[in-house]
């Protein structure tokens, strides 16, 4: 977690393009099966459908003069899910079952692929004879992964490339900043990646779990303060400041970042990375392949405009347990005519059970703000055991009971526009696949492989008309009449398969 809000995000938004989506209702859509893991495009089409892919990738080049990015998609995995194991702390550590393989089994039908374990999975305060860099249940651990391969999905676990609790008997305070994150349970420590003794314990602490449990890759949570730009005597007093620091380049994280994507990509992982809120690393180098974004922030239109136009893939996730949607689409209105698809919350109920262990020492409600919201989720579950329940910390209190079906919903309207090989344009300025201007407030993008998709979305409160030069129909009603006029509600978002 990072204690980092919103408060910074108005400033990047007016630097980034002004956006546009709608949303129809998600509710009337027939499901189709969710597809199973695309095969590479060139084991896998015919030569026919190489020529679809060509025709429709030619006929977007042809009428789309103007976007703000450009895409091609490889190698994504839309459909996410931070996985709850369990509490921690707590006094029993938890213990994967058939509850879990049955959860499993509906998330791989949901059309999730990648299965993330937040910080549950370790024992960051050394109450079970384990560590922050090791498992809490080594056996469940493995167990637990064999289940999700089983299932055809990846799984990455939580790390920290930047906090270490300063309780921890292996910290060395000349590693750290003097600036701690005291929250809930830890007292985290900002370990620089400037630090050569840092990085020889985190790497090779890395390198093992990565081949001890069988991880697909990690979700590094930074932990993250720029080396030398605080007062010198609360610097880290082990760095060596080897590269540029400044507001454009995070000179020695990128370094650090780089070695940590070698090391999990070469044993063909994954890697997803959290900075804060709705900010990304500043790099000139690949050093993820998924931004995590959204804790900390109350509005969803300032997290879709500071990160709309971040290097792919981006997944956000709105802190629900701060912020309030008028409509659960609003959450895919704001995310998916940017090519991002959020996060889903899901595994065990999230109890708050972690915030009043005995023999924890919290800090006083009214100077945490994950005490007062864990213990109010602890609260609402002893009255109401069946739910609706939370499934993380970002998620609300209570429960938000429609959250998955939604999720569901959406995730396999968009699973086909996203298969491997697709071109995407993403807020399209200049086209003439409508009649004139686009009305303010509205943003297309379109997604082109075997088949070509246009996505419109209304960010006003108005009503708007558009009219296709083509015909389309709405994914999920193929079998309604093509048709060229569509009418927007505000906040709407519409996704289209061109016909013909």
């Amino acid at each position: 977690m990072d204690r980092r809000t919103f408060l910074g995000w108005g400033a990047a938004a007016s630097a980034a393009v002004s956006v546009v989506p709608s949303i129809a209702s998600a509710n009337t859509v027939a499901l189709a099966s969710p597809p199973a893991n695309t095969p590479p495009i060139l084991a896998s089409y015919s030569a026919e459908q190489h020529r679809q892919r060509l025709e429709n990738i030619a006929y977007a080049q042809a009428h789309i003069r103007r976007a703000m990015r450009k895409h091609l998609i490889t190698s994504y995995l839309a459909g996410q899910c931070c996985y709850n194991l369990g509490e921690y702390p707590c006094e029993k550590p938890w213990d994967p079952d058939a509850w879990d393989e049955q959860e499993l089994d509906r998330l791989r039908d949901h059309g999730i692929r990648l299965i993330q374990v937040h910080e549950e999975w370790n024992d960051s305060q050394r109450l079970f004879g384990s560590h922050k860099l090791a498992a809490l249940n080594p056996a469940g651990m493995r167990r637990f992964v064999e289940m999700v391969h089983r299932r055809g999905m990846k799984l990455i676990a939580y790390v920290s490339s930047g906090y270490f609790d300063r309780k921890d008997p292996d910290f060395r305070p000349e590693w750290a900043t003097r600036d701690d994150l005291r929250e809930i349970y830890f007292q985290y420590a900002h370990c620089s990646p400037a630090s050569p003794g840092w990085r020889a314990y985190f790497l090779q602490h890395l390198a093992r779990l990565l081949d001890e449990y069988g991880f697909d890759g990690v979700y590094n949570d930074l932990g993250y303060v720029q080396p030398g730009t605080i007062a010198p005597d609360a610097r880290a007093r082990d760095e060596v400041l080897a590269f540029e620091e400044s507001p454009q380049h995070d000179g020695a994280l990128e370094d650090l970042l780089g070695l940590i994507y070698a090391e999990v990509h070469r044993r063909g992982g994954v890697v997803k990375v959290h900075k804060g809120g709705a900010s990304a690393p500043k790099t000139s180098i690949k050093v993820y392949d998924y931004l995590w974004v959204g804790e900390g922030g109350k509005d969803g239109d300032l997290l879709r405009k500071a990160t709309k136009n971040y290097e792919p893939y981006v997944v956000p996730c709105l802190d629900m347990s701060r912020a309030k949607v008028d409509r659960e689409d609003d959450l895919y209105l704001n995310a998916i005519p940017y090519m991002q698809f959020p996060l889903l919350l899901a595994g065990r109920p999230f109890t708050g059970q972690r915030a009043v262990i005995p023999g924890i020492q919290y800090p006083p409600e009214e100077q945490c703000f994950w005490t007062r919201h864990c213990r109010a989720i602890w609260k609402h579950y002893q009255a109401h055991a069946d739910g609706p329940h939370s499934y993380g910390w970002w998620d609300s209190t209570p429960g938000r009971p429609h959250a998955r079906s939604v999720h569901q919903q959406w995730l396999r309207r968009y699973l086909p526009m996203v298969e491997e090989g697709t071109w995407a344009w993403l807020e399209i300025t200049d086209s003439d696949l409508w009649a004139g201007p686009l009305p303010t407030d509205v943003v297309a993008s379109v997604f082109a492989n075997q088949h070509f998709y246009l996505v419109l979305a209304n960010y006003g409160t108005e009503v708007v008309e558009i009219q296709t030069t083509d015909a389309y129909v709405p994914v999920g009603e193929e079998k309604t009449p093509p048709r060229k006029e569509w009418k927007l509600s505000g906040r709407s978002l519409e996704l289209l398969r061109r016909v013909g």
